[in-house]
């Protein structure tokens, strides 16, 4: 079930985030897990629109939007290829005309997903904060 974010998901969607960007950004420090793990609950998820994907009681994915953008789209990594995710993308997609998001060159699994779902490479630029390449990709 998709459901909107309350304030009780925090620990559940800050716990996701956190294993399954260890596994898609083996190649950021763990400095970086740590900053944008505050930043995530202190000043991300209060100003975006987010919704949860909730099995049995249990949220287990989550989508962020901020307008078009998404900010991110994440899995328990237990429960990824099971179509989460995509029910995720396409819940956004129902709700926006387009869909516009960066990605990190060097995550290969996160490219996969994006392509596989329609988006397309836009522009490419490199992060500032952490000086890896990011693609920016569209999905009309």
């Amino acid at each position: 079930m998709i459901r909107s974010y309350t304030d009780d998901d925090l620990e559940a969607v800050l716990d996701i985030w956190y294993r399954a960007s260890l596994e898609v950004h083996w190649f950021l420090p763990a400095e970086f897990f740590e900053t944008e793990r505050r930043l995530l609950a202190e000043q991300f998820l209060p100003y975006s629109e987010t919704v949860v994907y909730e099995l049995v009681n249990r949220v287990v994915g989550f989508l962020s939007l901020v307008g078009n953008e998404v900010g991110g789209v994440f899995v328990d990594p237990g429960y990824q290829r099971q179509g989460i995710g995509r029910a995720l993308m396409y819940d956004a997609r129902a709700k926006r005309p387009y869909l516009e998001l960066s990605v990190f060159e060097e995550n290969h699994s996160g490219r996969s997903f994006y392509a596989s779902y329609g988006f397309r490479k836009i522009g490419r630029q490199i992060n500032e904060e952490t000086g890896h390449p990011e693609l920016r990709l569209r999905l009309d």
